[in-house]
């Protein structure tokens, strides 16, 4: 993505707020000539508002697992809705049962495996303590797409150029 737009996970929207590490992160986003919209709540991560999402560890943790968490609830719950409903409510979820099940492998995150881990001169990437055998094998699929794509190479050089700037 050439200008993927960055936003600051924080607990408002305004440039004032968030914790300490927030306050002193939101100057150095809002002048490294990025496409940095500003502080950004989950809403946003959600419908799209930002490409990137900065935060530290924790908070990051914190809000990956609750939203995997809730997206594997919802998922639950539909299904037990259909299962447990009337015959029209049993037909209708077989007939949207492709596209429920694509929405399933979206949001399982076996099916990424892991994420990079940004701020290291390499490539780390990083998968749940938890992870199956799918989440190896497709975490091993995105290192591998990432070292084939020369993606410490682009970073190094994106970095190196907007510095000259």
């Amino acid at each position: 993505m050439k200008n993927p737009r960055i936003g600051l996970i924080s607990y408002g929207e305004e440039a004032g707020k968030g914790s300490e590490l927030v306050k002193e992160t939101y100057p150095l986003l809002a002048n490294a000539k990025l496409n940095f919209i500003g502080n950004v709540e989950g809403k946003e991560i959600f419908n799209g508002a930002v490409d990137v999402a900065v935060t530290d560890g924790f908070t990051g943790n914190v809000f990956l697992k609750a939203t995997e968490a809730v997206a594997k609830l919802l998922i639950e719950k539909i299904r037990e809705t259909i299962k447990g409903g009337n015959l029209p409510t049993k037909v209708g979820g077989a007939l949207v049962r492709p596209a429920l099940g694509s929405i399933r492998k979206m949001l399982d995150p076996s099916e990424e495996g892991a994420a990079p881990l940004l701020g290291v001169n390499g490539l780390v990437f990083i998968g749940h303590g938890r992870s199956d055998s799918l989440a190896i094998q497709s975490a091993v699929r995105v290192a591998k797409a990432a070292v084939e794509a020369k993606v410490l190479d682009a970073m190094k050089s994106a970095i190196e150029e907007s510095l000259k700037k």
